[in-house]
């Protein structure tokens, strides 16, 4: 393994020296949130592999919708003006929680 991190090691240095990772894009600008801070690490990857893949597990799913709608909620609720909206993003919100712990439920009692 010390072989091949060596290998991996020069190539990158290499491609620094001849200025290959120069410009690319999104240099300098912070790297896109990760919605996979919910998941507990050992389970990280495979949850990559199966978004990428179009297989997310439903649960997974209604997780990434409900920190979408939180983020919403939040905009909404400094922007004074769109009390309606913010009311239908709670009531979304709410109903999307709602889902996901019926099917946690769901799950914890097929055990």
């Amino acid at each position: 393994m010390d072989a091949l991190f060596k290998l991996a090691e020069e190539r990158i240095q290499q491609a620094i020296e001849n200025g290959e990772l120069d410009n690319l894009p999104g240099q300098g600008k912070p790297l896109a949130d990760d919605d996979c801070r919910q998941v507990p690490p050992e389970l990280r990857m495979a949850y990559r592999v199966l978004k990428n893949n179009g297989l997310m597990p439903q649960e997974m799913e209604l997780r990434r919708e409900i920190l979408h709608l939180e983020k919403l909620l939040a905009k909404c609720r400094q922007d004074t003006e769109s009390g309606l909206q913010a009311q239908a993003l709670q009531k979304k919100l709410l109903e999307k929680h709602l889902q996901f712990n019926i099917m946690m439920d769901k799950r914890r009692m097929r055990r």
